[in-house]
C-alpha cells in the first residue's frame, strides 16, 4: 500500500512537527513504547521522517535538564561538597541564603518534575542518579524544615496573656473559734487576713498569637510542599510534630503547669495545691484560646495543600500537651475530697467543659476528645461528692463550747460565704444535681415553693436547714436562757441577710426571708421576756402593803433595792454580750426602753416621794430614769469598761 502525502501548503510540517512534539511530551508510557509509536506514525506521513531525531533531541535536553539540577543538590549535600566554599554552604541558615534556597528548591522541582513527566524512566542510571539526588535533597530539607521551626519559634509572653485576663475575684478569710477541721479555711471577710478564690478568669477578647514568625512561614510552606510531593509526607509530618510538641509542652511550663503523676499530685499540700489548681484553669484557657488555635492555623497554613496532612500534624502536636493537662484534671477528680476544693473543682470543670467543645472542632483525632469526657465526667463526680460531704459536714459538726458573748458562730459565717460564692456555680451545680433531687425530699412539707425550684436550690435550702438545726443543738449550751435567745437571733439574722443580699435570694425565694424575719422577731421576744421579766416584776404594786401615800418603806425599800441589784446583774452582763448587726442592736434598745423606762418612772411618780425625804435615800434610789436610760444605751455593745456604773456606785 502507497503511502499518501497531503499538501496542506506553507508552513505545514513545521505545524505537522509541533504537534509531534505535543505527543512526544504528553505520552506517558515508556520510551521503547514512545519510539514504536512514533515510527509508526511517520510511516503515515513523509512529514515525520525527522521525529527520531526530535526523540534523540529531546533526551539531550532533559539529560541537560537533569545534570543541572542534580548540581545544584549535590553542591548542597553535606558530605559531597568538594570545596571549602562549598562545604560551608550548607551551614548557612537557609532564611539568610534566600536566592541559594531559591535555586535549591527550583532544582528540586525539576528532579521531580522530570520523573513525574517520566523523560528520563527508560534511562535506569539517570533514573538511579534522580533518585539518589531526591534522597539528598529530602534529607537536607527535612534538617531545613526542623531548623527553622525551632529557630523561628516565638516565645510565650505569659504577662501579655495574663495581663489579657479579667478576674473576679471572691474573698474567703480566716476566722478564730473552735470548730471542726473541715471548717476552718473561710469564713467572714472583716479583717486584713484573707485568701481570694478567683473565681472564673476569662480573657476579654480573643488574643491572636504568632507561635512561629510570620515570615517563616512562606519558607516552611514551600519545603513542606517538596516534601509532600515527593512521598516524604510522613518524614514532614514527624519533624514538625516533633519540635511543635516540644515547643507547646515549654508553653505549658512558661505557664506554670508541670508534668506530674496522680501519685505526686496527690501528695501535694492544700495550700500548694490550689495554686497548682488555679494556674492548670489558666492554662487550660491560654491553651485552647490561644495555644491550640494558634496551632491550628499554622497547620493550615504550612500544609494547605493536604487537609489530611494538616489534620495529623495538628493532632501529633496538641495531643502531648493536652494530654498533660488531662493527667492534672484526673489526679484532682480522683483525689481526696474535703471542701476548700469545691470552688477550684467547679472552676476546672467549667473550665474543661468549654474546652471540650473546643476540642471536638479541632481534633478530628477521637481518642482526644473521648479522654477530656472521661476527666470532665470525673471532675463532675468529684465537685457533687464534694458538695455532699460539705452538707454532711454542715449537718454533723459537734464543737461544744459556746461561743462567748453570744456572738455569730463560726460555722455560720463560713457556710453562709461557702454557699453565698457557690451560686456563682448555680448553672454547673444544676447540671451535676438534678439526679440526686430525692436528697431533698425531706423538705416537701416545708414550703409548697419546692416545685418550681432548681436542683440546687433544693439543696441549698436543705443545706441551710442542716445548719439552723445544728445552731438551735448548739444554742443548749447556754445556761443563760437571755443569751440563748441572743445567740438564734445573731445566727439567724446574719444567714437572713447573706441570703437577702446576694443572689440566694432569687434561689430561696422571699417567702423564705419572710418566715425567717418572723423567727427573729420571735427570739427577740423570748430575750426580753428571760432578761428583764425579774427586774420589771420590782417595780409591781402588789406586796407592797397600801397605797403609793402609805405604802411599807420596808418594802418599798426592798423593792427599790430588789430592782438595783437585778438592774446591775443586767448591765452588767449584757454590756459584754455582742449584737453586730446596728440595727437589731438599735430595735432592742428600744424595746427595753419601752418596757423598762415607763414601769420606772411610773413607780417612781407613785412611791419615790416615800423614800427621797428620808434618810439615806441615795442607798435606795440609786438612778433617776434619765440615768436608767443612758445606761440602756451600753447594753448589747463590744465589752465596756462599765465607768458609769462604778462611778455611780462609790
Amino acid at each position: 500500500m502507497k503511502t499518501t502525502t497531503t499538501n496542506l501548503g506553507a508552513g505545514s510540517e513545521d505545524r505537522v512537527m509541533a504537534t509531534a512534539q505535543q505527543i512526544l511530551k504528553s505520552l506517558n508510557t515508556p520510551k521503547e513504547v514512545r519510539e514504536d509509536m512514533l515510527l509508526i506514525f511517520s510511516s503515515f506521513d513523509n512529514r515525520l521522517s525527522n521525529i527520531t531525531d526530535l526523540i534523540n533531541e529531546n533526551a539531550d535536553t532533559t539529560g541537560g535538564r537533569f545534570d543541572a539540577a542534580e548540581k545544584v543538590i549535590l553542591r548542597w549535600d553535606y558530605s559531597s561538597s568538594s570545596s571549602n566554599a562549598e562545604a560551608s554552604r550548607h551551614s548557612l541558615p537557609w532564611e539568610d541564603s534566600p536566592d541559594e534556597a531559591a535555586e535549591y528548591l527550583a532544582a528540586v522541582d525539576e528532579i521531580l518534575q522530570l520523573v513525574v513527566d517520566m523523560s528520563i524512566r527508560s534511562d535506569n542510571k539517570i533514573m538511579d542518579r534522580a533518585e539518589t539526588a531526591i534522597q539528598m535533597a529530602m534529607s537536607r530539607l527535612e534538617d531545613e524544615f526542623r531548623l527553622i521551626l525551632i529557630r523561628n519559634t516565638v516565645p510565650l509572653d505569659s504577662e501579655r496573656l495574663y495581663g489579657s485576663i479579667r478576674r473576679v475575684s471572691l474573698s474567703f478569710a480566716a476566722n478564730e473559734g473552735e470548730i471542726g477541721e473541715e471548717f476552718e479555711s473561710f469564713a467572714e471577710v472583716d479583717s486584713e487576713r484573707g485568701c481570694f478564690h478567683d473565681r472564673g478568669p476569662s480573657f476579654g477578647d480573643d488574643l491572636c498569637v504568632d507561635l512561629i514568625n510570620p515570615d517563616a512561614v512562606v519558607e516552611l510552606k514551600e519545603i513542606a510542599e517538596r516534601m509532600i510531593n515527593a512521598g516524604y509526607e510522613k518524614e514532614c509530618v514527624q519533624a514538625y510534630s516533633n519540635v511543635r510538641r516540644d515547643a507547646l509542652d515549654e508553653c505549658l511550663m512558661i505557664l506554670g503547669v508541670e508534668k506530674l503523676s496522680i501519685e505526686e499530685v496527690q501528695k501535694i499540700e492544700w495550700k500548694t495545691l490550689d495554686e497548682k489548681m488555679k494556674k492548670w484553669v489558666q492554662a487550660v484557657k491560654i491553651t485552647v484560646r490561644v495555644l491550640l488555635k494558634g496551632e491550628k492555623r499554622l497547620c493550615d497554613q504550612i500544609f494547605s495543600g493536604s487537609n489530611s496532612i494538616k489534620e495529623i500534624c495538628f493532632n501529633e502536636s496538641a495531643k502531648g500537651c493536652v494530654m498533660q493537662l488531662l493527667n492534672f484534671g484526673e489526679a484532682v477528680a480522683i483525689g481526696k475530697r474535703s471542701s476548700e476544693k469545691l470552688f477550684r473543682i467547679l472552676d476546672m470543670y467549667d473550665v474543661l467543659a468549654d474546652a471540650l467543645l473546643e476540642f471536638e472542632m479541632m481534633f478530628t483525632d477521637d481518642y482526644m476528645c473521648t479522654e477530656a469526657k472521661g476527666v470532665l465526667a470525673g471532675l463532675g463526680d468529684a465537685a457533687k461528692g464534694t458538695f455532699l460531704e460539705f452538707e454532711n459536714a454542715v449537718n454533723n459538726e459537734a464543737s461544744k463550747k459556746p461561743m462567748q458573748n453570744g456572738e455569730i458562730h463560726p460555722l455560720t459565717r463560713y457556710v453562709m460565704n461557702y454557699v453565698k460564692l457557690l451560686v456563682d456555680y448555680s448553672e454547673t451545680l444544676n447540671s451535676l444535681l438534678e439526679s440526686d433531687e430525692d436528697e431533698a425530699n425531706g423538705l416537701q412539707s416545708e414550703d409548697g415553693e419546692l416545685e418550681t425550684m432548681t436542683p440546687f436550690a433544693k439543696r441549698l435550702l436543705l443545706l441551710i436547714s442542716s445548719l439552723e438545726s445544728n445552731l438551735e443543738e448548739k444554742s443548749k449550751l447556754y445556761e443563760d436562757g437571755a443569751l440563748h435567745c441572743i445567740f438564734l437571733m445573731n445566727n439567724n439574722l446574719y444567714i437572713v441577710q447573706k441570703v437577702k443580699d446576694s443572689e440566694l435570694r432569687k434561689l430561696l425565694g422571699d417567702n423564705w426571708v419572710r418566715k425567717r424575719r418572723g423567727s427573729i422577731r420571735q427570739y427577740a421576744t423570748s430575750y426580753l421576756r428571760a432578761c428583764w421579766t425579774k427586774a420589771l416584776y420590782c417595780l409591781k404594786d402588789e406586796g407592797i402593803g397600801g397605797s403609793s401615800n402609805n405604802a411599807s418603806k420596808v418594802a418599798l425599800k426592798e423593792r427599790f433595792k430588789n430592782f438595783n441589784a437585778c438592774f446591775e446583774d443586767i448591765y452588767r452582763i449584757q454590756t459584754g454580750w455582742k449584737v453586730p448587726d446596728p440595727q437589731l442592736r438599735e430595735e432592742l434598745r428600744i424595746s427595753i426602753s419601752e418596757k423598762v423606762l415607763p414601769a420606772y418612772r411610773s413607780f417612781m411618780g407613785r412611791f419615790g416621794s416615800q423614800l427621797e425625804s428620808g434618810r439615806h435615800a441615795g442607798k435606795y434610789i440609786k438612778y433617776t430614769p434619765d440615768d436608767l436610760e443612758n445606761y440602756l444605751l451600753d447594753c448589747l455593745k463590744e465589752p465596756l469598761v462599765l465607768h458609769h456604773m462604778r462611778r455611780k456606785s462609790s
